[in-house]
């Protein structure tokens, strides 16, 4: 299967490029400009492409394009500050320059190139979104000027002997509206990519996989129920059959009804071994008095760990815990401009796994990005009750209730969580909205209700729309929702008197306060 390699210089667009990519039916992974020299460049990469970064290309500590990029001999596509380590290390010159160039700009085309064959032609101007506060003033030997924008004549720059292409605005983002046409071209008439990247083929790959490095060892996955651990289970159950058994632990974090609804959808829909495990008393008694998020993502990852570890021994012989890590995950993880690796953020699996483990970790998933997962869910059978479900990270209602969490204040949460929730449905907003929760704030505020005065908490409302997980933007409700919704809120929950709808636009995820 062909596929481009990005190396990453620490943009934040770096994910973006890989949707992109990934939406033209051509396979990419993303790798840290330092670990370049340690991959091995497999047959089917046949390009590469540099991301955008943060540093000066002309600084002596500025990152420098790996020398196997150019003595591999495959296409080169280098985006902003990969235009610029391109120049730098060819042998051009870089310079900062008065005239920064950052938002919506205007570039001419002065000449033809492959990059923009039917797309772009020479004496047109097309809009791009710059990001950059140096710029080329001398090219390397060999590199002509295709495009030029207000401040720079060499806005976009080609060696097409040599397949090397730089250019000084991000195609990746939406403000590039020619954007995704001259990734195309790149990937497809440049490197002369198949765009044979489906879900059906990736399937197909993972099952052979799977049952390759698992072999007739015993596995187990964390199922919490989500659409990431559901599709994890039925990928591996294709794969490998009854030497896959499935561990639901409930901690007393998940929401109304949520331990049910997981038990009945999955036991009823698959045959797959399964084992729940009720410990509610155990995790509550171990957050006991804890105030601090990251701690009791923590101390619930480790308390999971040793569940599952009690019972792989009770099972007997099991080699492997797999779980649903994403690909958006693991680039989260990687600090690229250090290189160093973050195990995986701990939003994700409650904490990170610890140094050392009982078991060999298989992440089946850690490939995709969300809405892929999504995509692989239906290619595989499961039912839309499960594909369609707001992502509920692993510590549940336990990183919701900052400050020590009490078993009243959980309730509490959970009774407005509840009916945030029934309302969004009631609505018909459920599937519009990528995820949507309820905040029980480590403040009381005064309030009138009735002919009392009161002295109770304050409930916050959340809801994002993304696509990949990556980034998120609040849900714009109408004034009416949120009034019917707040009403019920504070009439039905003993113990909250105001509600608020945060409207902060950030990644998805949880909201969180010391």
């Amino acid at each position: 299967m062909d596929r481009i390699l990005i190396i990453d210089f620490g943009s934040q667009f770096t994910q973006l490029i890989a949707r992109r990519i990934r939406e033209l039916g051509v396979y990419c992974e993303v790798l840290p400009f330092n670990k370049m020299e340690e991959h091995e460049l497999v047959p089917e990469v046949r390009g590469i492409i540099l991301s955008g970064g943060p540093a000066s290309a002309h600084e002596g500590t500025a990152p420098s394009v790996p020398e196997i990029v150019f003595s591999c001999t495959l296409p080169v596509l280098g985006i902003c500050y990969g235009a610029q380590a391109i120049c730098v290390r060819l042998g051009g010159v870089v310079e900062s320059h008065q005239e920064r160039e950052f938002g919506r700009a205007s570039v001419r085309v002065v000449d033809d190139c492959l990059l923009f064959d039917g797309l772009w032609f020479c004496g047109e101007s097309h809009d791009v979104w710059m990001s950059h506060g140096d710029k080329i003033t001398a090219l390397p030997e060999g590199f002509r000027s295709v495009a030029t924008s207000q401040s720079s004549p060499f806005a976009v720059i080609c060696d097409e002997k040599k397949r090397i292409y730089g250019i000084q605005f991000h195609p990746e983002v939406i403000h590039t509206p020619d954007g995704n046409a001259l990734l195309s071209n790149f990937v497809c008439k440049v490197a002369n990519c198949s765009q044979s990247w489906t879900m059906s083929s990736f399937r197909e790959r993972s099952i052979a996989s799977l049952r390759a490095v698992i072999g007739t060892e015993k596995v187990i996955c964390a199922l919490s129920g989500g659409v990431d651990s559901t599709v994890a289970a039925v990928l591996l159950y294709e794969a490998i059959g009854e030497q896959l058994t499935c561990i639901f632990v409930d901690h007393g974090f998940m929401r109304k009804g949520e331990a049910d609804e997981v038990i009945s959808l999955f036991c009823s829909h698959y045959a797959i071994p399964f084992v729940h495990v009720n410990a509610a008393k155990t995790f509550m008694e171990a957050l006991k008095g804890e105030r601090k998020p990251e701690q009791k993502r923590k101390i619930i990852g480790q308390l999971f760990i040793d569940v599952f570890e009690k019972e792989a021994k009770a099972l007997g012989n099991v080699k492997f815990l797999a779980q649903g890590t994403l690909y958006s995950d693991i680039i989260e993880s990687v600090s690229h401009s250090s290189g160093a690796v973050i195990t995986i953020k701990s939003h994700h699996n409650v904490g990170g796994l610890p140094e050392e483990m009982n078991l060999k970790l298989v992440e089946p998933l850690k490939d995709l990005f969300k809405d892929e997962v999504r995509l692989l869910g239906r290619e595989l059978g499961l039912p839309e009750a499960f594909v369609g479900r707001h992502p509920f990270p692993g510590p549940g209602l336990a990183i919701r209730c900052p400050g020590p969490v009490t078993q009243e204040k959980i309730e509490m949460l959970r009774k407005a969580d509840s009916i945030y929730l029934e309302e969004i449905r009631n609505a018909g907003l459920y599937d519009l909205i990528w995820q949507a929760f309820a905040v029980l704030l480590p403040v009381r505020t005064v309030g009138v209700m009735g002919d009392l005065r009161t002295y109770e908490c304050v409930c916050a409302l959340r809801a994002v729309i993304s696509a990949d997980g990556m980034t998120a933007d609040f849900y714009r409700y109408d004034m009416d929702f949120l009034s019917l919704t707040a009403t019920r809120i504070i009439n039905e929950v003993e113990g909250i008197n105001r509600v608020v709808y945060d409207v902060t636009s950030k990644p998805p995820g949880t909201i969180e306060w010391e």
